[in-house]
């Protein structure tokens, strides 16, 4: 039944983001696992149109920053104003259940810190009170790599928040470039997400996220996960390799994987298809080999060789 589901969410996604199933298949599974996306690729490719439709159908509750230099904490989280001889709360648009933090990487430090309680405790403290965000509650990022100038990187304690980081990419051929144009045409307009219908209520989305929590995972298939992660803080070109809670984000994907694909069992191929999307944003090379064009995907690819592959019966 959950394959089902999912196939739709997929398909009514496609419908707006032209692109292989992979990469909205991806975030579909990071969703059922509540966890924060990091979208990273080149400017004008769909990245903010995608997080927006995957919100709509889904059935949650959406909501946007456009993150700036001058953008201040209190404009995320909220803040208290002095009304009627009495403090009010005013909640920030961090309080919905999908946050488009758009060009993340535009805000200062204090202001990408704003989001670390809510990315990982699902819950924001303002002046002294802590109060807890909707469910489900995460993150969608965006960030344009290339560029520098007026850009503040993000720090590795936030990109280890992130459950998955993905890499949507150019389009795979002239056909696809070409079928982007005649959706254009007939939408007759440049967002279409207000017509989306939802394949799913929020509620029926919760349950899908409680079935991924009963996925079975083998013995062997968890030694796997873990030998893998070892092998990317062995490597001699790493500096610091992906930490515990890498180890924990690859075993949440790999079951929501296996959901979307109808089983109640994760496999190795679950592990393959997600460990370089997991683990490569959390590993810290070694600056000679840093500048020598070297990545942390470079690292995982490594490890997946090396890790002998378990052979799980069910």
């Amino acid at each position: 039944m959950i394959r089902n589901v999912c196939e739709k969410i997929v398909e009514e996604v496609k419908k707006i983001f032209v692109s292989s199933s992979d990469v909205v298949e991806k975030t579909l599974a990071a969703a059922l696992c509540n966890g924060n996306v990091l979208f990273e690729d080149y400017p004008g490719l769909g990245k903010t149109l995608l997080a927006k439709a995957f919100a709509r159908v889904i059935g949650a509750e959406y909501r946007r920053i456009q993150f700036t230099p001058d953008l201040l904490p209190a404009d995320i989280t909220g803040t208290k104003v002095f009304r009627n001889g009495r403090f009010e709360l005013v909640k920030g648009p961090i309080f919905t259940n999908v946050l488009l933090a758009d060009e993340i990487n535009r805000s200062p430090p204090k202001t990408q810190a704003a989001l670390l309680e809510a990315m990982e405790e699902r819950q924001v403290t303002i002046e002294g009170e802590t109060l807890k965000l909707p469910e489900p509650f995460f993150v969608i990022a965006t960030q344009n790599p290339i560029e520098q100038e007026g850009t503040y990187p993000l720090p590795e304690a936030q990109l280890d928040r992130f459950l998955i980081r993905l890499k949507p990419g150019y389009p795979k051929s002239v056909e696809e470039e070409m079928e982007i144009l005649r959706r254009r045409i007939s939408w007759k307009k440049d967002d279409p997400t207000d017509e989306i219908t939802p394949v799913v209520s929020l509620e029926e989305f919760r349950n899908m996220q409680r079935f991924v929590e009963e996925i079975f995972v083998h013995e062997d298939v968890l030694r796997y996960i873990a030998e893998i992660v070892r092998r990317t803080r062995e490597h001699e070109i790493v500096e610091i390799g992906a930490s515990p809670r890498g180890a924990l984000a690859l075993m949440k994907m790999t079951r929501a994987i296996a959901a979307i694909n109808g089983r109640d069992y994760v496999i190795p191929d679950d592990v393959k298809l997600v460990a370089k999307e997991v683990l490569s944003h959390r590993i810290i090379l070694k600056i000679e080999y840093a500048v020598e064009g070297y990545s942390g995907e470079d690292v995982v690819e490594d490890a997946l060789r090396e890790v002998e592959v378990p052979k799980v019966v069910r």
